[in-house]
């Protein structure tokens, strides 16, 4: 052969490995590229195993993830297997402990056969033609396994390929041991969540108990405290405020009568109209509601400030401190309104409870001396919504009785009243 013969044809063997070299860092770029998208795990173990097997020419290949708690590799993605190859296959401690060992390199399925595995599966990795096993071991740590074919040219493996294989299993390796570690991370967050739930529904639970509790020492008024916090609720959530928010308004409610349980029975009792000294015995109740509560790490920092100043008025006139307006919390304002509401609706040992145009006319008139004006309307809102049908919730039919909610003209009352209130801010009127 001639010089110039040798020239062209090793000139021609570096073109050829030149091309081949630039298609496989193209594919190992697009491998990592794809392991890095937020697509389905599903098509990126697709599409990885789509870009491995093209790369280097191979028929027919497959990607399973392996599971520590059930010993056995399960098929991810495959291309060009018979339809009988076992989608998931059993590992023995043995088969874990050499494929440990070996690392992330490519074993020859026909110098394997000592194995366990490969004797177990012997049949079906011969009828689907594998000729190479690739343990995927990221960190020290099993997470699945890429099942190889032979190359569509027949030729065996180099050693070339095996780095080209075991470069693009590592990326595989890694796309998978992410997704392991999401899924561990939603298990947990999603414990979490549970855990969450459950301590927050013992919490409510024990609030709503402690209320009963309170109510149960006034024979005339039971059910009060769980009542003003299911208008304390209503209230919040008319408003627009925060799930988290709204259950710390509905405690608030709950809880605002707590120092009541330092006040004798005879007094909370007493079935007639109690005298000074009775009624400043009574008054003590919000302060020592709020030293019972303050030391309690609440969800909701504000619930001891509505047991205090649940009584005090936008005017001045309230106690325990006579606050003004802005003064006072927000949460003990909406405590008040829905308070005074359930003192007005419900029977007491000294009078009847009065009828929905006294009570929609008294919150109407106190709108902005007693209660925010906002307060009020959120509240109407909430009683108007319900009865007009806007809203399906029933509220307050459970809480005031379905007689009380039926009254003769009750809708047009509400809407005299909701209209009438002087607002602190624009209000729409109804028509």
């Amino acid at each position: 052969m001639r010089i110039q013969d040798f020239k062209i044809a090793d000139v021609k063997r570096m073109a050829d490995e030149r091309n081949r070299l630039i298609h496989t860092f193209g594919a190992l770029a697009e491998l990592g590229e794809e392991v890095s998208n937020k697509q389905s795990f599903q098509e990126t173990m697709r599409t990885s195993l789509h870009l491995l097997l093209g790369s280097l020419a191979i028929m027919r290949g497959g990607v399973a993830r392996y599971s520590p708690f059930a010993h056995e590799l399960s098929m991810l993605a495959m291309r060009g297997f018979r339809d009988d190859f076992p989608l998931t296959l059993s590992l023995c401690q043995e088969d874990e402990r050499q494929f440990l060992a070996n690392g992330l390199y490519p074993i020859e399925v026909s110098q394997a056969k000592v194995l366990p595995f490969f004797q177990v599966y012997d049949h079906s990795f011969e009828q689907s033609g594998l000729e190479l096993f690739v343990p995927l071991v990221v960190h020290e740590e099993p997470v699945g396994a890429v099942f190889l074919g032979q190359k569509a040219t027949g030729e065996p493996y180099t050693s070339y390929d095996r780095e080209i294989i075991c470069a693009m299993a590592r990326h595989i390796g890694v796309a998978i041991l992410q997704r392991n570690m999401m899924a561990e991370l939603e298990r947990r967050a999603e414990e979490n969540r549970k855990l969450y739930e459950n301590l927050r529904m013992t919490y409510n639970d024990t609030v709503k108990a402690f209320a009963a509790a309170i109510d149960r020492k006034d024979k005339y008024t039971e059910g009060h405290s769980v009542r003003v916090g299911k208008y304390s609720e209503i209230i919040a959530e008319e408003l627009g405020w925060k799930e988290q928010e709204v259950e710390g308004a509905a405690v608030a409610g709950y809880l605002h009568d707590i120092g009541k349980i330092t006040v004798e029975r005879k007094i909370i009792n007493a079935p007639y109209r109690i005298n000074a000294k009775e009624s400043s015995e009574l008054n003590k109740h919000p302060g020592v509601g709020y030293e019972i509560l303050m030391p309690i790490s609440h969800p909701y920092s504000d619930v001891p400030l509505a047991a205090k100043y649940h009584h005090e008025r936008l005017d001045g006139h309230g106690y325990p401190d006579g606050l003004y307006d802005r003064e006072i919390p927000y949460i003990a304002k909406i405590v008040n309104l829905a308070d005074s509401f359930d003192a007005m609706t419900t029977d007491r040992p000294y009078k009847r409870r009065r009828p929905a145009n006294e009570v929609f006319a008294d919150l109407q008139r106190n709108s902005g001396k007693q209660f925010a004006p906002e307060i009020v309307q959120a509240f109407f809102k909430g009683m108007y919504n319900e009865l007009t049908g806007v809203s399906n919730e029933k509220r307050f039919r459970r809480l005031l009785g379905r007689e009380y909610m039926e009254t003769e003209g009750i809708i047009p009352m509400l809407k005299n009243a909701m209209n009438g209130i002087a607002p602190t801010s624009n209000l729409t009127f109804l028509h």
